[in-house]
């Protein structure tokens, strides 16, 4: 297992190479490609993801997998961690925001945030409300589930 310093060290270089990566399903832009980039960065050996160009052919990706959704998947390749026990660099999945069919995987980034929610772990990852900026920071809402890795 990699030090903590390690895994901060890169997990930021994951998240600088995805904070200028737009979302997009045919640019290798979406949350499945961040936590499989992190997961490797963390020394995982993850399987290839393939290729989707849209948003029914992403679900069709995750159907042949033979998982219902992204926490099962996750679940049969990393040990599933409460949401309090995240390190930096660990995934989790958040429910879908208002309005976006999706889950999101996000990466623990080991900084804390605060705002008219309250404080917590900041995550970062893919907003529906910022689809061209790349991943964003996010104060976690909802958590169906965290992994280590």
């Amino acid at each position: 297992m990699m030090r903590l310093d390690e895994r901060a060290t890169a997990t930021a270089a994951v998240l600088a190479r995805f904070r200028v990566r737009p979302f997009g399903w045919k640019a290798g832009g979406t949350c499945i490609h961040l936590a499989r980039a992190q997961m490797r960065a963390l020394g995982h050996r993850p399987p290839s993801i393939p290729r989707f160009h849209s948003a029914i052919g992403a679900q069709r990706a995750l159907a042949a997998t033979g998982f219902d959704d992204l926490a099962a998947l996750l679940d049969s390749m990393l040990p599933r961690i409460a949401p309090a026990a995240m390190w930096v660099g660990d995934i989790a999945v958040m429910a879908p925001s208002e309005g976006d069919p999706f889950d999101a995987i996000v990466v623990s980034t080991g900084q804390t945030g605060s705002g008219s929610i309250g404080g917590g772990q900041m995550m970062a990852g893919y907003h529906a409300d910022h689809p061209g900026d790349g991943i964003v920071n996010i104060i976690p809402m909802a958590f169906k589930g965290a992994w280590r890795l």
